[in-house]
């Protein structure tokens, strides 16, 4: 089964695919929001192109469990996402997915980072699935 994976950030979102067959994934590419706004274009040819029968969005719990502040912003776009491509979609936590990115990445590639934490919560799905 073919995943796509979403780290909705503030400015960027990132984004990975993985693959159940082989329990394998890799970063992407990262999304920039154009005037502030999500590039609702370049999501869905990500979409169409990759043609997921699952999508993961990192749900940003704080370390005591609850939601975060950004906690609205994602539900908004999680929500717009399943209604619009009719793919399976399910949060993934994604506490500590950036930092562990950081830690997987030389800082040549800071700008990686969030498709790095997106094939992270891939690769958490993974394991837990």
């Amino acid at each position: 089964m073919q995943i796509l994976a979403f780290d909705f950030g503030t400015k960027k979102i990132g984004v990975a695919v993985g693959q159940t067959k082989t329990r394998t994934s890799s970063p992407l590419e990262i999304i920039r929001f154009k005037n502030n706004s999500i590039n609702w274009e370049n999501i869905y040819s990500i979409v169409d192109e990759w043609n997921p029968e699952l999508i993961l969005v990192g749900k940003p719990l704080n370390m005591d469990g609850t939601e975060s502040a950004i906690m609205e912003k994602v539900n908004s776009f999680f929500n717009k996402l399943k209604k619009k491509t009719n793919i399976p979609c399910e949060y993934v936590d994604e506490r500590l997915t950036s930092f562990e990115a950081r830690q997987n990445l030389s800082e040549l590639k800071t700008d990686l980072v969030d498709a790095q934490a997106a094939k992270i919560l891939i690769d958490h799905w993974l394991s837990e699935n």
